[in-house]
């Protein structure tokens, strides 16, 4: 499991460990790590020209030490400072001393540029002094971020302003939030972990991997019989839209449940495209409800979460959700909005969970007391005081119509199979993302759903 820390965290492991060390010595550790992956990328050091940008901080001073380590086999590294007067003077020193120059404006030519002008404590974009310099960034030049792009906030992905998009980030002793969550995660290219000896609690950010994903799915044995493996209730679709039931009903089947029971409208359509569905109410070990019911049935919803057995509500179902009625279920409750359907339930602009989407869904899962998958580019899950869930396999050709649809019902079936709540959302998502991977793209939701086996076996092989 990929693990994240917020800055807070991260300096109190530095200066237990910076206590113990020679001064300098943990941002040499850090140096010699950003240098030799700089080193890789560019294959052969000797003679390549080499950019630091370099602010006032320690985030400069790793910049300045890894310049001197390039310098010192032979590449020609230039220093541009944001501030000259505020320079990391031992950083400096050891930079003029392998024979390194500093300059005042950025070459027009560069094979690398290091970003080294702002560290994990900046927030709010960069200032017009930095953001000058990355303009000037060589087209072409391979851009190397030092612990993380400046500009962007290392806590929350945001991006409030100018900000370095890089090729490759090299980040020191742990991941940071905003390395995984948009938008900051789309800023930072390949990134690559430094490990400088720091111990670490419990994170704040978590991102399953393939044998976490394994060691969740539910197992069938021999004496499993559809009851045993769980039932999976789905109350979706209308006139309007009975795809929405065909594709949550879609995703239900292929995720794991013994059995698929359909209410509402569509039936005639879940039948023709799935006549192993089972139809009208009866005992199951989740529900889920919302897609594509459209307006006037929210007496539905609140049937269905009056049952004591785990729910997802999805899409329509979220609308008027009555927050104390949700933190008063005793029954695992699974939302899952996108950015407008979550902006609705916090009534907020959407604008503001687009660019703030940590705060949200960790404001949305205290607020309702549920579990909150909130979709979109980086899909979070969060629940209570445990780490948020960050899904690594998304990808924009989840932008399709009816794809969250299979997704609800994925979710749902891992519920009724006993999952919690976060891991039933977080496995979906992971499953979910990796079948529409291995479908390609441009795709369509029912290819997701047709792909899922596909996740299933690939996250299971050895």
């Amino acid at each position: 499991m990929r693990t994240a820390y917020s800055v807070e965290t991260v300096r109190g492991a530095e200066r237990e460990l910076m206590a113990r060390l020679p001064e300098d010595a943990l941002m040499q550790r850090a140096a010699a790590g950003l240098a030799a992956a700089c080193a890789g990328l560019l294959g052969r050091v000797y003679g390549a020209r080499v950019v630091l940008l370099v602010g006032p901080g320690d985030n400069g001073g790793d910049a300045l030490y890894a310049g001197a380590r390039l310098a010192r086999r032979g590449a020609g590294v230039t220093a541009v400072p944001m501030d000259p007067a505020r320079m990391h003077a031992g950083g400096l020193a050891a930079l003029r001393a392998a024979g390194g120059r500093v300059e005042e404006s950025v070459p027009a030519r560069a094979d690398l540029v290091l970003d080294g002008l702002v560290g994990i404590g900046g927030h709010g974009g960069l200032r017009p002094a930095a953001a000058a310099l990355v303009e000037r960034i060589p087209a072409g030049a391979v851009v190397v971020a030092v612990d993380l792009p400046s500009g962007v906030d290392a806590d929350s992905g945001e991006v409030a302003g100018a900000a370095v998009t890089a090729d490759v980030t090299v980040t020191f002793g742990a991941y940071k939030p905003g390395l995984l969550i948009d938008p900051g995660a789309s800023r930072t290219g390949a990134v690559r972990l430094v490990d400088i000896g720091l111990e670490l609690p419990s994170p704040d950010i978590e991102a399953l991997q393939h044998r976490d994903v394994a060691g969740l799915l539910p197992v069938s044995t021999a004496s499993s019989d559809k009851y045993r493996r769980g039932v999976v209730g789905i109350v979706a679709g209308s006139a309007q839209y009975p795809g929405a039931a065909v594709l949550a009903v879609a995703g239900a089947l292929r995720g794991g449940a013994g059995a698929v029971r359909y209410v509402g409208p569509a039936a005639d359509a879940v039948l023709a495209r799935f006549p192993e569905t089972l139809i009208g109410r009866g005992r199951v070990q989740a529900w889920v409800v919302g897609p594509g019911l459209g307006e006037g049935r929210a007496a539905e919803v609140a049937q269905v979460l009056a049952e004591d057995v785990p729910v997802l509500v999805d899409a329509d179902g979220l609308r008027g959700l009555d927050a104390g009625a949700l933190r008063a279920r005793t029954a695992p409750t699974l939302l899952t909005p996108h950015a407008g359907e979550a902006a609705a339930l916090l009534g907020v602009p959407r604008e503001s969970v687009e660019e703030g989407r940590l705060a949200a869904v960790r404001e949305l899962a205290g607020l309702y007391g549920a579990a909150v998958l909130l979709k979109g580019s980086t899909t979070l899950v969060a629940s209570g005081g445990s780490p948020v869930r960050v899904n690594p396999t998304g990808t924009p050709w989840l932008a399709t119509a009816g794809s969250g649809d299979v997704l609800s019902g994925l979710a749902g079936s891992l519920l009724a199979g006993g999952l919690s709540a976060v891991d039933a959302g977080s496995v979906a998502a992971y499953l979910h993302g990796l079948a529409a991977r291995l479908s390609g793209g441009p795709l369509l939701a029912q290819d997701v759903a047709e792909a899922l086996p596909d996740a299933w076996r690939d996250v299971r092989r050895p």
